[in-house]
Formats: C-alpha cells, sequence, structure tokens
C-alpha cells in the first residue's frame, strides 16, 4: 500500500519517519552547549552535568531492548504514541527540576524518544522486500533527520544565552508534541503479523544472538556510533575549557558535524544498491578513522583553533552517515519477521557501546590535559568499527563459499 499524507490508514509519508527518528536526536544534541551553563547553575563540577550525556544514551539502550519487542507485539503505532507521550512529559519536568539528580532521573524517562529511531528503522523494513532497498530508504530517512542535530545545537546555543538551559528543554517538549500530532494523523500500522505474545519476542533473543552476521552489524554500529558519542561526551569541555568557545559558537561549529553526517547519508541512499550494504558500511568506518587522524595531526602540529576539532568531526560524520544506515539495515534484515526486536536489541548494543565511550572520554579529560586523550578514545573507537565491518564481509564471504 503506497503512503498517502495524513491519512492514518495507510504507511506514513517518510517526513513523518523523519521527525520521529530527529525527536530523540534533537534530546541528544540541543543542551550539549549549555553543559557547562548546566554545572554552573547546580553548583556541580562539569563530570557530574556531563552525565546528562551518558545517562540518557543507557536509558536509551534499555528502552530500544523493550520497544523493539513491544512494537512486534502490540503494532507500531501504539507503542509509539505512549513513547512520545513519555518523552514530553519528562522533557517538560526537566526544565523545571530543582537539582542536577532530579534533571538525571528526567533524562531517563527521555529516554522513550528512542521509540522514534527504532520504530522508524523496523517501519522500514516492514514496508520494502530487499536489504539494499531498505538502506537506501533508511539512508533518505536519517538524512533528513540529520538536519536536526545539525542546527539543534545552534540553536541550543543562542536559547541558552537569551533565556537560559531550561529553554532548550522547553524546544524540545514542543517538538515532541509535534511528532506525535503527526503519528496520530499519518502513520498507519504496519506490522501485518503482530507476535502472539512477548515471550515469543524473548526467545528470539537467542536467535539474533547466534547470528555471527548479527554481532558483526551491530558491533560496527555500536563502534561507529562510539567514535561518535565519545565527540559529545567531550567535545563540549574542550570547546569551553581549551578553545574558549560560547555555547553560540559551539552550536555554529557542530553544525559541520552535522552537515557531515547528511553527506554520509546521502551518499548511503544514493549509492548502498549500487556498491552493495556492507562495501559502503566499510569505505564508512576507512573515513571516520581518516577523520580523527587528521584531528590529532592538527593539534600535535600547534593549530589549536576550532578547525582542527570540528573539520575533522565533519569527516567523521560523513563516515557514520556512510556507515550506520547500512549496518542497521543489515542488522534488521537478519530475521526480517524479528525486525522489531532486531532493531531494539541492536539499538541497545548500539547505544549502550556509545555511553561506555561518552563517559570513557569525559573521564580521561582536563584542561591540562587538552584534546589528545578525547581523540585518542574516538581513534579505538573507529579502529574497532573497521574491524568489525571487515568481519561481517568475511562472515559472508564464508556463507557464500559454503
Amino acid at each position: 500500500m503506497q503512503p498517502r499524507w495524513l491519512d492514518n490508514t495507510t504507511p506514513p509519508h517518510i517526513f513523518t519517519l523523519v521527525v520521529i527518528a530527529a525527536i530523540g536526536a534533537l534530546a541528544m544534541n540541543i543542551f550539549l552547549p549549555s553543559l557547562p551553563g548546566i554545572a554552573r547553575y547546580y553548583e556541580t563540577d562539569y563530570r557530574m552535568a556531563q552525565l546528562l550525556v551518558p545517562v540518557f544514551l543507557a536509558a536509551t539502550a534499555f528502552v530500544q531492548l523493550i520497544i523493539g519487542p513491544l512494537s512486534d507485539r502490540y503494532g507500531r503505532r501504539p507503542v509509539l504514541m505512549f513513547s512520545l507521550s513519555v518523552f514530553i512529559a519528562a522533557t517538560a519536568a526537566a526544565a523545571v527540576m530543582p537539582t542536577i539528580e532530579a534533571l538525571l532521573v528526567c533524562r531517563v524517562f527521555q529516554a522513550f524518544a528512542a521509540a522514534g529511531i527504532v520504530l522508524s528503522r523496523a517501519v522500514v523494513r516492514d514496508t520494502v522486500e530487499h536489504v539494499d532497498d531498505a538502506a537506501s530508504r533508511i539512508g533518505y530517512v536519517t538524512m533528513g533527520m540529520a538536519m536536526v542535530p545539525m542546527v539543534a545545537p545552534t540553536i541550543g546555543g543562542f536559547l541558552d544565552e537569551l533565556q537560559g538551559w531550561q529553554a532548550t528543554f522547553w524546544f524540545s517538549a514542543g517538538f515532541g508534541l509535534f511528532g506525535l500530532i503527526l503519528v496520530y494523523f499519518d502513520l498507519g500500522e504496519t506490522n501485518s503479523a503482530p507476535a502472539t505474545g512477548m515471550m515469543e519476542q524473548v526467545r528470539s533473543y537467542p536467535e539474533l544472538f547466534g547470528s555471527r552476521r548479527f554481532w558483526g552489524y551491530t558491533l560496527t554500529s555500536a563502534f561507529s556510533s562510539g567514535t561518535f558519542f565519545a565527540f559529545l561526551g567531550g567535545g563540549p569541555f574542550i570547546a569551553t575549557e581549551f578553545l574558549h568557545m560560547t555555547p553560540s559558537l559551539y552550536g555554529i561549529y557542530f553544525g559541520l558535524v552535522a552537515l557531515g553526517y547528511m553527506l554520509g547519508n546521502y551518499l548511503s541512499g544514493r549509492f548502498s544498491r549500487m556498491v552493495g550494504t556492507n562495501r559502503m558500511m566499510l569505505s564508512g568506518c576507512t573515513i571516520a578513522v581518516a577523520g580523527v587522524g587528521l584531528s590529532i595531526v592538527l593539534f600535535t602540529v600547534g593549530y589549536i583553533h576550532p578547525v582542527s576539532l570540528f573539520v575533522p568531526a565533519g569527516i567523521i560524520g560523513i563516515g557514520n552517515g556512510m556507515t550506520l544506515p547500512n549496518a542497521t539495515a543489515g542488522m534488521v534484515s537478519i530475521r526480517p519477521r524479528l525486525a522489531g526486536a532486531a532493531s531494539g536489541l541492536g539499538g541497545t548494543l548500539q547505544l549502550g557501546g556509545g555511553a561506555l565511550m561518552a563517559v570513557l572520554a569525559a573521564a580521561v579529560l582536563t584542561v591540562e590535559s587538552g584534546p589528545n586523550p578525547l581523540l585518542y578514545v574516538m581513534i579505538l573507537a573507529a579502529g574497532l568499527s573497521v574491524l568489525s565491518s571487515a568481519y561481517v564481509m568475511l562472515v559472508d564471504w564464508q556463507m557464500r563459499d559454503a
């Protein structure tokens, strides 16, 4: 059935998929320029405020673990509407919390935004036949979604300077409400064969865990994301304490990262059918390694400038934009009947790895250390993503040869 705009008896328009997938990205990125200011507001140190990043990622990882199976059992539409409602309430509450600990609790419930990205992937897989077609459409969805993190830190930086950091959470709540309205009017149910019970989905996890290809795609996604999340965890600190950037300037430069990611998504959408999922994925991982390497070289030779951090990060964005849609399409196509469970489980492992990298990045940074510890964590993650994608190609070659 072809999508019809604002007809909730048909599959959703691609614009709706972009919006719901972008809600979590907005919640992740819009407040990043405000992290140092949040630390000052609550009279705590930066490492405590920085926990707002890995706490959100860890909670998102857990939510994705249950969202996929729930949607396989009860349908994409009702699970998505419930999850977005929780996100909106938690985000509005975050703007008025009196303590950093209470704000961290709100971040946990904000993680229900993960339903947007998990179920947009599952909806795509519900409505296409071939893995390369899925990779292409996911690439276009994430290309559109990348517009949000491209502008979110810029918006967040200016909102912080004009109205305070709380304004970034009010903005996110409003965007979540817009997404919920779109889902209600445009997203028809695409899960045509619901699972008969949750136990069927629980039993599906060993089946997925037993697949070497699932592990290869998932680890590629986790390490590739870990490169980016390490940057999210440590980048604001380097920008503020080492490069002496204002929140709005950080937001402007962060646009290079999201622009690179959008370009990578476009390349994925344009060429995945032609080049193939695995080769596009490996190419993206290799580009990310080159991006981190460039940043290390620039800082090592003494070029202390935002360009040394953000231009290479934009190159990493290109690599991730090529890698993640293809790795995601691969993982949800291992067992098409378990697309929701695979998307949720794979996303959990991906973000769990990302949260660890974000915590590690913040832990190794001090004002005296400069950016190098962060860059070493990033190049470790990028290098491991290359090995994981090469492993997938090896497994595929062995299966064809068998």
